[in-house]
C-alpha cells in the first residue's frame, strides 16, 4: 500500500512573497508575535498555565518563510529571545499548516504523522505545550473568535492561490 498518495501536500508560499518578511530582522517578527500572544493569552499567563515555559526556550520555525521565533516566559510574560541559541523545544511547519492549527482545521497529531509538523527537543516540554494548546478554551475569548473567523475564510483562498 502506497501511503504517499494519502498525504495531502500543503500549499507553499511562493518565494517572491517571502521577501517582505526578510526585510525585517527576526527580532522584529518575534517581538510582534510575542506581543500578540501576550495579548490573547494574558489570562493563561497570569494564571500560571504557561509556567512550564519559564526560563525555557521555544523555537517556532516557519519553514517556507525561513523565519524562526524564539520565545520564553519570564516574570509572567512571554518574551522574545534574540539569537539562534539552543532551544529546549523546536516546532517546525509551513505557514499554511500553522494557520490550519490556529483555525483548528487540522489536528496536530495528523500533521506530525504526515511529517508536516515536526517537534524536536525536550519531549516532556513538548507534551506540556501540546496539552496546554489542547486544553485552551478559545471560545471564551472574543478576540480569538474574530481571528478564527478570518482564518476560516482565508484558508481556502490561500489554498487555491498557492496549491
Amino acid at each position: 500500500m502506497d501511503l504517499s498518495t494519502d498525504i495531502e501536500k500543503p500549499p507553499l508560499l511562493p518565494k517572491l512573497l517571502t521577501l517582505p518578511f526578510k526585510l525585517f530582522p527576526s527580532t522584529v517578527h518575534s517581538n510582534i508575535l510575542v506581543s500578540f500572544l501576550n495579548l490573547i493569552l494574558k489570562n493563561q499567563v497570569l494564571d500560571g498555565d504557561l509556567d512550564f515555559l519559564n526560563n525555557r526556550r521555544l523555537r517556532i520555525n516557519v519553514r517556507d518563510l525561513n523565519i524562526s521565533y524564539n520565545i520564553s516566559l519570564k516574570k509572567n510574560r512571554l518574551i522574545s529571545i534574540s539569537g539562534n541559541n539552543e532551544s529546549d523545544i523546536k516546532i517546525q511547519a509551513n505557514i499554511y499548516d500553522f494557520l490550519q492549527l490556529a483555525a483548528r482545521q487540522q489536528d496536530p497529531d495528523t500533521l506530525v504523522f504526515q511529517r508536516r509538523l515536526i517537534m524536536q527537543g525536550n519531549t516532556e516540554l513538548g507534551l506540556e505545550l501540546k496539552n496546554f494548546l489542547d486544553g485552551l478554551d478559545l471560545e471564551s475569548q472574543g478576540s480569538f473568535v474574530k481571528i478564527e473567523s478570518f482564518l476560516l475564510k482565508g484558508l481556502p483562498v490561500y489554498k487555491r492561490l498557492f496549491s
